[in-house]
């Protein structure tokens, strides 16, 4: 009996925890929206075709910044200078390292369909590095990786992305893993929910 009452009591704070999770930043109907968020819900549409989702729903508080990162990663996402590919690889190592399960769940099948092989992608949501990768996915993998986990990149690793991508490239690729550690800070302090029957990363092995 008192391990049922322990049970039982786990079981309440978890979903008092849970509730005041969905309470954080709750998701703002559109029609209590202010005059500059149905502004900024308005260029967004424009500009990405469908209407606020995702990490800019709790960025809405402040929709100022809403729009400020959105416009960013209108290019970053899809105008970079190392190609759509790349970038998706950059974007699932960001969301692995943040254990963030809506970036992941978002960007894993985007990844594959741009051309990311399923067992690079695999591996890294294990938190492995992959056993084949191709000498651009290496590059971007020890760059990112590196960036993420030290907080600087070594002169070796520099060099050898500056010189395959260019200095805009390098800029472009710290840029992506930089837009998207924003965008998994945003959603893991709202405490936003992944789909349901997204995959759950498990925290990343050090």
């Amino acid at each position: 009996m008192k391990i049922h009452r322990m049970t039982m009591a786990g079981l309440l704070t978890l979903t008092a925890l849970a509730a005041r999770a969905e309470e954080r930043l709750p998701t703002i109907p559109p029609a209590q929206y202010t005059a500059e968020q149905k502004q900024a819900a308005a260029d967004f549409e424009a500009a990405r075709k469908v209407p606020v989702f995702g990490p800019f729903e709790p960025l809405m508080y402040s929709p100022q910044v809403m729009s400020q990162a959105r416009a960013m990663g209108d290019y970053l996402r899809y105008k970079s200078a190392i190609g759509n590919a790349l970038s998706e690889l950059a974007i699932l190592l960001t969301a692995r390292e943040w254990t963030q399960d809506y970036e992941w769940s978002v960007h894993y099948p985007i990844a594959l369909k741009a051309g990311i092989r399923q067992e690079l992608a695999d591996a890294i949501a294990a938190g492995r590095r992959p056993i084949a990768m191709s000498p651009d996915e290496q590059i971007v993998f020890d760059y990112s990786r590196e960036l993420l986990r030290n907080k600087q990149v070594s002169d070796a690793t520099f060099e050898r992305a500056k010189s395959r991508f260019g200095a805009k490239g390098v800029v472009d690729l710290t840029g992506i893993v930089g837009y998207y550690t924003f965008l998994a800070m945003q959603l893991n302090a709202a405490q936003y929910p992944a789909p349901t029957g997204a995959r759950k990363l498990q925290p990343v092995p050090r």
